[in-house]
């Protein structure tokens, strides 16, 4: 008798599933070698399904500005609304900011970090972030106390603000309690606060402790001025769980020291061609996937053509 084989008709999975399966793997993958698959994994990736949350940080952080800028447009519109998580890094200009928050209906989970948008499109576009619950703002040098007022003043469900900054910015300047100030007049719901390496005073410490009860951890590190009595914290605050200010470990500076903006024109890049949708520009992936060494990924690429017979010999499911 013969052994009966069943296959799984992975093809007819809705949706839904096949954004939750492609969200394993990587951008590249999801970008490139799943739309090569078959028509309804294509359909999927050019959907909404798969970018209810980008998480494209660490690829920014290492791509050249006008691919992220393109990048982004991209998969927000393939979002359809439906963006609830952006991480990314590096902005480069307030439009792409604004776009952001233009699609930001759904997002609860925003996450900027070392970008350069200015205080004055913040404060014209704080308001599309009303349902932000989670904001990361951490070496951001070109906002301050404006842009955090107007966060605080339409962010109302906020309860997570990082903001953290890099060491060399605050050397050899003066307190600067502007931002600490802002945080505690307007963002009283706050449950953690990040602001390791700010030019602020003990008394705008006690000003955000005395005007965010709800707050668990605040994270102080390499905030060298703040003078806080540990008995009296103790005491006063019992739920609360303080970062230093005093650096006993190694802070994390997210690879702070890679120069992207360094582009050599001799660096050699992988152009892939695929179905954008609705954008017509093709050659936006030209270069987009290059590695630290230089190399790329091994990517397994199985095409369906013709009547479909080599799909069955190899156990691949039928093209619909």
């Amino acid at each position: 008798m013969e052994e009966q084989i069943e296959f799984r008709h992975w093809d007819e999975l809705i949706p839904d599933a096949l954004g939750l399966i492609f969200s394993n793997l990587s951008l590249q993958e999801v970008l490139t070698v799943i739309p090569s698959v078959c028509k309804s994994w294509r359909k999927a990736v050019t959907g909404p399904y798969c970018w209810q949350e980008v998480d494209i940080e660490e690829w920014s952080s290492r791509c050249q500005p006008h691919h992220l800028d393109r990048m982004l447009r991209m998969l927000i519109t393939r979002s359809s609304g439906s963006l609830r998580k952006l991480c990314v890094s590096g902005l480069h200009n307030d439009s792409i900011f604004s776009f952001i928050t233009e699609n930001a209906g759904s997002l609860q989970t925003l996450r900027v970090r070392r970008s350069e948008m200015s205080d004055l499109v913040v404060e014209r576009t704080a308001g599309r972030l009303s349902t932000v619950t989670f904001l990361d703002l951490s070496y951001c040098g070109k906002i301050g106390a404006q842009a955090l007022e107007a966060i605080g003043r339409h962010c109302k469900l906020l309860v997570t603000l990082c903001r953290n900054m890099h060491p060399l910015d605050a050397a050899g300047k003066l307190l600067q309690d502007d931002e600490a100030n802002a945080i505690a007049t307007t963002m009283p719901r706050l449950k953690r606060l990040e602001m390791a390496y700010h030019l602020i005073s003990t008394g705008s410490v006690m000003n955000i402790l005395a005007s965010c009860p709800q707050l668990e951890l605040l994270d102080l590190r390499g905030c060298w001025d703040v003078k806080l009595d540990s008995q009296l914290m103790k005491e006063k605050f019992p739920k609360l769980k303080v970062l230093g200010p005093f650096v006993m470990d190694y802070y994390e500076m997210d690879d702070w020291d890679d120069d992207c903006s360094d582009y050599s024109d001799n660096s050699e890049y992988l152009a892939w061609e695929f179905e954008m949708g609705d954008y017509d520009d093709y050659d936006i992936y030209d270069g987009m996937w290059h590695d630290d060494e230089g190399r790329f990924e091994e990517l397994e690429l199985r095409f369906y053509e013709g009547n479909g017979e080599e799909a069955g010999i190899l156990g691949w499911p039928q093209s619909p």
